[in-house]
């Protein structure tokens, strides 16, 4: 663990699981899980200095998967209250890194093309998920170009702690946790 790290604030929005912010915890970062029921991101004043920040807002009403009844006002609540904080910390000019993640769907109508799009077996998770992510920081590398055998992603799995590519199809709740290999990767690229 990185003395100099422990200086470094890392909030992470909309955390939920912790799953994202996981690598920037385990080298020492300050990391701030900005998730209910601890924190409320809606009434939350980031302190000074943060170093990067990670914003991972409920996707629920800019699913592809809801084709009716979706209500775009409410779903864009929170990633308004994300983009005010995250300006709040750019106007410190001490943020080097941010970045909003969601999966592909109707969140683009409203902030654009995003500058990178990834799928979890790219990063050598063995499922896939097309996602989003807009923001300043280093794109993460890829290194996987097709998915992993499932029986050899299961082993992996088990031994590190994450669930399962049985619990990443049936479950929507473990689908929305960060894949753990993209996790690593923008860590190692945005330190």
């Amino acid at each position: 663990m990185d003395k100099e790290n422990s200086k470094k604030i890392i909030l992470s929005l909309c955390g939920g699981t912790g799953a994202w912010e996981r690598p920037y915890k385990d080298a020492g970062y300050e990391v701030i899980n900005v998730t209910l029921p601890e924190y409320d991101v809606r009434t939350y004043i980031p302190p000074i200095n943060v170093y990067g920040i990670l914003a991972a807002p409920p996707c629920t009403e800019f699913s592809r998967a809801k084709q009716k009844n979706y209500n775009h006002y409410t779903g864009m609540e929170l990633i308004e209250i994300c983009l005010k904080i995250i300006w709040r910390c750019e106007n410190q000019k001490h943020l080097k890194f941010w970045a909003l993640e969601n999966p592909y769907g109707r969140l683009r109508y409203f902030l654009g093309n995003p500058p990178f799009e990834f799928q979890p077996y790219e990063f050598g998770d063995g499922w896939s998920k097309r996602t989003c992510i807009w923001g300043r920081f280093t794109k993460p590398i890829r290194h996987k170009k097709s998915p992993i055998p499932i029986k050899k992603f299961n082993f992996h799995i088990r031994k590190s702690g994450y669930p399962s590519w049985d619990d990443c199809r049936r479950s929507p709740i473990t689908r929305a946790i960060t894949p753990p290999g993209f996790a690593r990767a923008f860590f190692k690229s945005n330190q």
